[in-house]
């Protein structure tokens, strides 16, 4: 025998090899405008995005800013800071002539977080059309300074020693509860230099006498800077010097206001500025 067995049907073998070219060349094809159709398929997309990004749906008309189009911008959380303020800030600051999402609104964050009352700005941006929501975190004042408990406050501090004055921000909204402050602001103890480890100072005194005293404090006189006076709701209250020892003088109070009942309507205020001794002062 020899080894020509394996060619006994030469037609067969053609039509096979005929079939696997034919199958090649379809897979070849099928590959070919698989190929086509995913770079057509690209070229649409990047086609359409390219379009769809520079829709006028992503740009601010030019007043925007300057005439504070209500419809594309939106202030919340502004209670100290009122809208006119705000107002003004965007009037300076240009329009950004880029689409909404490449906008970093830092140049509009660094005017509005100069504002005194204001610890922080947050952005949000919103499209079709073109918009922004300004998210205002103000910080929250527990002081107010007056030459006199019959005075509007003329100044404001807040927790962490910011001073807020003018009428753009005074008075208060009356959700604020206040620790009311007199003060002349003289060179002696200048209310516009205190800082806030002063403003701490102040808010230990007060909740030391609301402590002793289970009374409010309706103010703290600060007019003679070395001489300190509070006032609760039954008597005025001399503290003396404001130093390391007036919080043990404070916890004196109870020993010495149930007498005052005795004596009511004759007191002038009730002196704890001595070391050791208290007593009431008459009209």
């Amino acid at each position: 025998m020899n080894d020509y067995n394996e060619f006994e049907n030469p037609e067969e073998l053609l039509k096979t090899k005929q079939q696997e070219r034919k199958l090649r060349k379809g897979k070849k094809k099928k590959s070919f405008l698989k190929g086509l159709l995913r770079f057509v398929t690209a070229c649409i997309i990047v086609v359409f995005v390219y379009y769809f990004s520079i829709l006028s749906g992503w740009y601010f008309p030019k007043g925007t800013f300057s005439n504070f189009d209500s419809s594309r911008i939106q202030v919340v959380n502004n209670k100290i800071v009122k809208i006119d303020k705000i107002k003004s800030v965007l009037k300076d600051t240009s329009v950004p002539n880029r689409p909404l999402y490449m906008v970093g609104f830092s140049e509009l964050k660094s005017k509005l977080n100069s504002l005194a009352p204001i610890e922080d700005v947050y952005i949000r941006r919103y499209a079709f059309p073109a918009r922004i929501l300004i998210i205002i975190r103000e910080a929250v004042p527990v002081l107010t300074i007056a030459p006199d408990e019959k005075v509007m406050p003329v100044a404001a501090y807040t927790k962490d020693g910011r001073l807020i004055t003018g009428s753009d921000y005074l008075p208060l909204p009356n959700e604020y509860k206040t620790i009311k402050v007199l003060s002349y602001g003289n060179s002696g103890d200048d209310y516009r230099k205190w800082d806030a480890e002063k403003v701490f100072f102040i808010e230990k005194i007060v909740k030391y006498v609301e402590t002793f005293s289970r009374e409010k404090v309706l103010y703290v006189d600060l007019r003679k800077p070395d001489d300190v006076y509070v006032k609760i709701e039954t008597v005025l209250v001399r503290l003396g010097r404001p130093d390391n020892d007036i919080f043990e003088r404070i916890k004196r109070i109870p020993t010495i206001l149930p007498q005052v009942e005795k004596v009511k309507g004759k007191v002038k205020y009730i002196d704890l500025s001595w070391e050791k001794v208290n007593y009431l002062k008459l009209e």
